[in-house]
Formats: C-alpha cells, structure tokens, sequence
C-alpha cells in the first residue's frame, strides 16, 4: 500500500470513530440535561417566591453568560460568529430563553410542579409532528412509539392529587413555553453544525438575556433581597442549567435531531418527583414508579438507533 494512501485511510478511521462516540454521548448529554432541568422545577419553585418570574430569568442568565466565555476559554473555542447568521441566533434566543421562561416561570409560579412538567412533558409529541408537518421528517416508527410512550408514562407520574389545584392562565403559560421549546430546537439546527456548541449557546443566551431585561424592570416594584437559600438556587439555575444545560442539550440537539432530542424533556417530570420525594420528603405512589419506568422505556426507544446487518 502507498504511504500517501495510510495517512488518508487514518483521517477516515479517526473521522468514523469521532462519529462513533458522539452518536454514543448524545444519549448521556441528553440525560445529564433532564437530570438537571428536573431539579430546576424544585430551584424555580423557591426562587420565585421572592423573585418575580422574569427577573429570575434575567438573573440566571447574567450569570450564564458569565460563565460561558470560561467554558469557551477550557474547550479552545472562539465565539465569533458570522454576521449572517446572527439573525438566527438571536432568534433562538429571544424563543428558546425570553419567551420559554416567561412562560415557564410564571407557569410554575401559578401551577404545581406535577402540573407542569406535565405540559413540558408534551414538548416531544409536539415536536414529532412538528417534524411531520413542516419537514416532512420521517423518524421511524421506534421514535413514534418512544414518543408516545413517554408522554404516557409522564402523564402517571403527574397525575393530579385528590388536593391539587389549578390555573387556567397557568396552563396557558406552560403552553407557550412547549411552543416556545419546539420553535427553538429548530430554530438552532442551522447554526449547530457551524459553530461550537458553547458558542451557539452563548449568542442565544446572550440575546434572550436582553429579551428578559424589559419585562424584568416592569416587575422593579416587587423587588426584594433574596436570601442566601434564593442566591444559591439561582447560582444553580445559572451555572448549570443554562450555561452547562443548555450547552449539552444543543450537542445532543446536533447529533440527535430534535425530535429524538427533545424525547429527554420526558425525563424532567421523572427527575422532579425523585427530587421531590428526597428534599421535600414527598411519597411517590406505584403510579408514579410505572410511570417513570414507561417514561425511561420510551426514551429508549426513540433514541435506540437501529442494528445494521452485517454483510
């Protein structure tokens, strides 16, 4: 074999088995974001309880972009992006960060945390037809099934209590972050494949930062100090939900595609209940156990890929 021809096979070899682990680390990314936006329903529940809703916002995102170009700065990558695609960025983030948290967070501010994951819960579905309709995306009948199985196993664990209570102006919030959600996993596919992952989420929260900032100063007048119990949580929502989550969820996004992507968001309602149930010393019923576990089952399906036959 030709030397010129060895260098060439071991860039293709090298090319192949980068492609390997990243289809192979999509799933944990994945994972690792459900686990902790779940625990961000429990952070947002006590933060804006002294916070109002968009305030929150602005301030988790004061310190995500702080920490980002540090992420950037450790990974080795710049953050300069292309005129031509700052439309798009800027887009992704006045949905995907202005528009998703005022929604979620006064949604979680009017409704329980059950009744919201709930809604969320509905964000791959929706999604999938999503894909159907504009794209005419066929994901196969595994990513349908896994679909609507973890809506279903969602839909137990949340099951209202005898006791709950609900909002409809809650439920509508929540349904504009869903909406919110899908309209930003597309919204952010053209630009993942052109620049780094902390790159793209630095732009996007950069500009759904200054989204956030007028509604947080209609809200001036419930102002209050927060407490340290309020600091450390919104320390959290910032650090690692979204500079670190939404980092990791955009790296799946690319490699997953959104509809196989976004099926994680199924997990959060998962995740919250746990949460519940070890820091608030909430009892998870059987119900909710089988929920979970169809939930998880469905997540694997939708993700799984497919054995090849070998020849």
């Amino acid at each position: 074999m030709p030397n010129i021809v060895r260098p060439r096979l071991a860039a293709i070899d090298a090319a192949r088995m980068c492609a390997v682990n990243k289809k192979q680390a999509a799933p944990l990314y994945g994972l690792f974001v459900a686990l902790i936006w779940g625990l961000s329903f429990l952070s947002i529940k006590t933060a804006v309880a002294v916070l109002p809703p968009m305030t929150l916002a602005a301030s988790r995102f004061v310190i995500a972009c702080a920490v980002l170009p540090f992420l950037a700065l450790v990974a080795k990558q710049s953050l300069g992006v292309a005129w031509r695609d700052v439309p798009v960025l800027a887009a992704g983030g006045l949905v995907g960060v202005t528009l998703y948290f005022l929604g979620e967070n006064n949604g979680v501010r009017l409704l329980s945390a059950s009744e919201s994951s709930l809604i969320i819960g509905a964000i791959p579905v929706l999604t999938v037809l999503t894909e159907r309709v504009f794209l005419k995306t066929k994901l196969g009948t595994r990513a349908y099934l896994g679909a609507v199985a973890s809506f279903a196993g969602v839909s137990l664990i949340v099951a209202r209590s005898a006791g709950a209570t609900s909002s409809p102006v809650g439920y509508l919030y929540m349904g504009v972050a869903a909406l919110s959600w899908v309209a930003y996993s597309f919204l952010t596919r053209p630009v993942s494949g052109r620049y780094g992952r902390i790159t793209v989420t630095f732009w996007q929260s950069l500009f759904g930062l200054a989204g956030c900032v007028p509604f947080a100063l209609t809200e001036r007048a419930a102002w209050r100090a927060p407490g340290t119990e309020v600091v450390l949580n919104v320390l959290y929502l910032g650090i690692l939900c979204s500079a670190v989550g939404y980092w990791l969820y955009v790296e799946a996004l690319e490699t997953l595609g959104a509809g196989r992507a976004s099926v994680f968001i199924n997990l959060i309602p998962v995740v919250s209940v746990i949460g519940a149930f070890f820091i608030l010393g909430e009892r998870l019923s059987g119900l909710q156990l089988a929920g979970g576990a169809v939930a998880i089952a469905g997540v694997y399906l939708a993700t799984m890929q497919p054995r090849r036959r070998s020849t």
